[in-house]
């Protein structure tokens, strides 16, 4: 198609039919015409419950009742609308003010325009999401108008308008049409008709509504009206006007460099001039950022504020490389923010220089330490940020920077201007304008950025409410599931009604005649069993084996069938798919399906009936697959282990039985499926893993253990790697272009430099990073006799140089990029745990397809719908691990209150100024800076060459990477985020 123009028939309005009419122009140069109509109508109600005419013409439902109306008949009055109001938002309103509508102390009988919805879901599906849920509350009385299709609220779009101009007159339109609907009705009761009141943050929209004599406000206009106005118009957004301000400016006097112009931008990146990329934040100092682009093997180095240039961690930005002369060595330095903006004041800062006094010290001492390097360093490509395409703004928690609140701020409630310190470190402070410092200083607030000024050094934002005071449970977890995007509200009504009727008293059916046992295999005379964690609920997965006739065996690995009771695009379907996975926290679950399915109906509880979907191989005693089958069946599990009881159970040779006797013959399978993954290069990596043990009354925790490794945990892990691969074959044999799978990219070689580096130079060990089994077989020559835990070390440093692991569905990739090299296997999925993960409820739905068991739904072969999931998905995963991560290091925090140990460490990583320590006992890790060695802070020399660090004068020690360290671990709180975590003092250093 070269070109496509449309327009629209204006004169078959009346009719009730409008013509839309498209010109294309083909490839070879002829000119279509096609005509698409819009059926228009004039039954579609208004749902107000004063109005009588709506409600006889409305639709009705099979018994021929009229569908509920849903704004009330006395709607709420404010001083400027005593008779009462109905509010109808334009799209500007939801997608800047969301936060507000969600209120529940106002924001009632709001009429949600088809137009406006649609424009909301074009922009955000997040604010969609939650748009759709106001408009499903009973409480709230949202209603969506479908303007679009109402004769008299449809309109054309005129010659020369643009697409937002439209909409904003249609918004106009349909607001207009209300009052004088309503009016109508009302006189027919002689009673005053409500107003009929357009919320707008646009002042060209605002305008025209006046001008043509329709009720309209901006937010701040409707809150001031309101009871609750005070703490609401902290909830605002800030409104720049930016063409004011620069206007007033002088070339020069802006803080931050203009932004290029989009044009400008695209036209670059396509020329290669530009590069495109997200920009990340180093953790260890704030003034320094990278940005990986396929033009440089290296990430780019991002210097400095003038270069960061307002880019947030997570931003889509545009960056030009700078002269070679000017590119640097990645900062040795620690540089943190508190540190170095403490008693900034928040009224001022606009006047200020862009970089501080401070900020400006610690750069001139780096430079000096550079220069004063023996040897010539290694300078890295270096850029500078000119543009931000797409902002990864979102909702961020925080609590308010005691140093920037004035003494007048604690009393009175006039607006102050304060600075939020975000949890994160990677964010900058937020300046905020509040009425409520005095309420909210000591508390867990939530706050978004709404702009970041050339003029200001730091972003504007505003508040949206307080999660409750520093450090008390309930706040910080709620604070961790809000800083990881974690879906953490209850079920709405909509899903539960998409739960059996007979609740938990549901059973498999006892007659094999019911539609349920169609085409079930009935394996209930297997000794089938699970094995998982202590305390698990939902369980999702069971296995068997059993000895065949022919010296072989037959081994079933036997999962929830959730897509049972879960069926394509109802609303438990659509909750799912947003929630992606379950969370696990320390002290709670966050389920991606209601409860009676995760931990009852679904989970494979041992002693009862249960529905499954089985994967049945035949495998010879070498564990070599004859055959696989794939099919539904029924199930009924003989026991449900926990790790430690199946372990003890093999382990103890009095037990003869048969079900002990199959789990030993799996366990001797999985070593043999073990070992055939690593000869084929699978790698075996590590990570920190701890359990915070909990006191069973408080939900206190008491203490942390290392998680101790079991083989049946590697058994489980075995045949479940097995059917996850198994399933995936077989789905992208039936559905080439939209079968659901998991890839693991090969990490860039680069990713491995510093750590090949390192091992090098302090170890005399190479690296291999050639393939998945050059890693796999350097990585097990990595030891050090005299320290048993270093090759633990090794493995959990070279797992943060992989890349993660990602959902895609199988047309968007050629197949040699289907490899998972981490399990080094040709093609994978993950259909093993369908009550917790939404990817695996769709390979259940493809794999049902591919055996045809059940037709092919359009959700599972619509190619734009599961790249939409998959995007989803691999979010929420990464997320769930992070708050997963993130309790836990909460409550190791909380379990050390007030305590004192000594443990050993491991030294990760060195700074000019400072060096990380690992403690293995509690998964954790933290900086400790010279000035922690002793005050005033020692002098030190740092050999960044070969990892030294050595400090003389008050203090002398010398730390090497990967040194074994003795260290005190305490608590102590983060005067900076707020949060209570592990504080490590160096008291000793043990020899290499």
């Amino acid at each position: 198609m070269a070109s496509l123009k449309r327009s629209v028939d204006p004169g078959t309005v009346g009719s009730n039919i409008s013509s839309k009419v498209y010109v294309r122009s083909t490839k070879s140069g002829k000119v279509q015409k096609i005509v698409r109509e819009v059926y228009l109508r004039q039954d579609i109600p208004c749902s107000s419950r004063l109005c009588q005419a709506c409600l006889k013409s409305a639709p009705r439902d099979a018994a021929g009742r009229p569908t509920p109306f849903v704004l009330s008949e006395q709607p709420a009055g404010t001083r400027e609308f005593p008779q009462g109001h109905y509010l109808v938002p334009d799209t500007n309103a939801f997608l800047t003010a969301m936060d507000l509508f969600e209120q529940s102390s106002a924001f009632y009988d709001v009429v949600v325009l088809q137009i406006v919805l649609e424009e909301v879901r074009n922009r955000s599906l997040p604010l969609y999401n939650r748009l759709i849920s106001l408009t499903k509350s009973e409480d709230k009385r949202f209603y969506v108008f479908f303007n679009e299709f109402r004769l008299e609220t449809y309109i054309n779009r005129e010659d020369g308008e643009s697409v937002n101009d439209r909409n904003d007159r249609a918004v106009r339109k349909a607001v207009k049409w209300y009052g004088e609907h309503l009016a109508r009705s009302a006189a027919r009761k002689a009673q005053k008709a409500p107003a009929v009141v357009m919320l707008s943050n646009d002042r060209d929209n605002l305008r025209k509504a006046r001008a043509e004599g329709l009720p309209a406000c901006s937010l701040a206009e409707y809150v001031n009206q309101l009871k609750d106005g005070e703490r609401l118009l902290d909830m605002i957004p800030e409104t720049q006007d930016r063409e004011v301000t620069e206007g007033k400016k002088k070339p020069g006097e802006h803080l931050y460099p203009e932004y290029f112009s989009m044009s400008k931008m695209m036209t670059g990146v396509k020329g290669g001039v530009l590069h495109q990329g997200i920009f990340n934040v180093s953790p260890y100092n704030y003034l320094e950022g990278s940005i990986r682009v396929p033009a440089f093997p290296k990430a780019l180095l991002i210097l400095g504020r003038e270069n960061i240039n307002r880019a947030v961690d997570g931003d889509l930005v545009v960056v030009e490389v700078l002269p070679k002369d000017q590119w640097k060595e990645p900062s040795t330095q620690v540089i943190e923010e508190e540190a170095m903006t403490k008693n900034e004041n928040p009224d001022t800062e606009e006047g200020s220089d862009l970089v501080s006094e401070k900020e400006r010290k610690a750069l001139q001492e780096e430079v000096k330490r550079t220069q004063a390097q023996k040897t010539e360093g290694h300078p890295i490509p270096t850029a500078k940020v000119v543009g931000v395409i797409k902002r990864n703004w979102r909702q961020y928690v925080g609590h308010i920077d005691q140093s920037s609140v004035s003494q007048s701020s604690q009393q009175g409630r006039k607006q102050d201007t304060v600075f939020v310190i975000p949890m994160d470190k990677k964010i900058p402070k937020i300046r905020l304008r509040t009425r409520q410092v005095a309420e909210l200083v000591g508390k867990r607030i939530l706050v978004t950025i709404d702009a970041w000024d050339r003029d200001s050094r730091h972003p504007v934002g505003h508040f949206i409410r307080s999660l409750g005071e520093l450090e008390t449970k309930a706040a910080e977890t709620e604070a961790l599931l809000l800083e990881w995007d974690v879906q953490y509200r209850p079920f709405p009504k909509t899903v539960l009604d998409c739960l059996p009727k007979e609740g938990h008293g549901w059973k498999v059916p006892e007659s094999k005649d019911d539609p349920g046992w169609r085409d079930r295999a009935d394996l209930r005379d297997l000794l089938i069993c699970s094995i998982d964690p202590i305390g698990c609920q939902d369980i999702d997965d069971a296995l068997h084996s059993r000895p065949l006739p022919n010296g072989n065996f037959e081994v079933g690995v036997h999962i929830a069938d959730v897509s049972h009771f879960v069926k394509p695009n109802n609303a438990m379907d659509a909750e799912a798919s947003i929630r992606g996975t379950t969370v696990y926290l320390v002290d709670k679950r966050i389920d991606m399906l209601p409860m009676l399915l995760g931990t009852d109906l679904c989970s494979l509880k041992p002693y009862v009936e249960r529905y499954a979907f089985s994967v049945i191989w035949e495998l010879t005693p070498d564990a070599d697959i004859v055959n696989a089958r794939f099919t539904k069946s029924v199930i009924k599990s003989r026991e449900a282990f926990s790790y430690e009881q199946a372990q003890l159970r093999v382990d103890d040779e009095s037990q003869q039985d048969d079900l002990t006797k199959s789990i030993r013959t799996l366990l001797a399978l999985s070593r043999k499926l073990k070992q055939k993954r690593l000869d084929a290069g699978a790698l075996s990596l590590s990570s920190p893993e701890v359990k915070v043990q909990m006191e069973s009354e408080t939900s206190d925790p008491i203490d942390v253990k290392v998680k101790q490794l079991l083989d049946t945990m590697s058994l489980v892990e075995e045949f479940m790697l097995l059917a996850n691969t198994s399933v995936a074959a077989k789905i992208y044999e039936a559905f080439p272009q939209t079968a659901i799978l998991r890839r693991h990219a090969a990490p860039p070689k680069t990713n491995f430099d510093e750590l090949g580096n390192q091992l090098r130079v302090k170890r005399g060990l190479e690296l291999n990073v050639e393939s998945s089994r050059a890693l796999a077989d350097s990585l097990d020559r990595c030891v050090d006799p005299a320290n048993p835990f270093f090759n633990t070390l090794v493995r959990i440093m070279a797992t943060r140089c992989m890349m993660s692991a990602e959902y895609f569905c199988s047309g968007t990739q050629a197949y040699p990029e289907f490899r998972h090299y981490g399990l080094a296997s040709d093609i994978y999925t993950h259909f093993t745990s369908p009550i917790r993960r939404y990817a695996d409820l769709v390979a259940h739905r493809q794999l049902a397809a591919a055996i045809e068991y059940e037709a092919v739904d359009p959700s599972v072969r619509s190619r734009g719908k599961l790249e939409a999931v998959c995007k989803n998905i691999n979010v929420r995963h990464r997320n769930a691990q992070m708050a997963g991560r993130a309790s836990i290091a909460y409550y190791v925090g909380q379990s050390l209150k007030g305590k004192e140990t000594i443990e050993d460490g491991f030294v990760i990583k060195i700074f000019s100024n400072g060096f990380v320590v690992l403690v293995p006992r509690f998964g954790v890790e933290s900086l400790i800076r010279l000035r922690d060695l002793h005050d005033p802070e020692p002098q030190a020399e740092y050999d960044a060459e070969n990892y030294v660090l050595k400090t003389s004068g008050s203090r002398e020690v010398t730390v090497e990477l990967f040194q074994k360290v003795r260290v005190r671990v305490t608590d102590q709180k983060d005067e900076s985020t707020g949060k209570r975590g592990v504080k490590m003092d160096l008291v000793d250093t043990y020899g290499r």
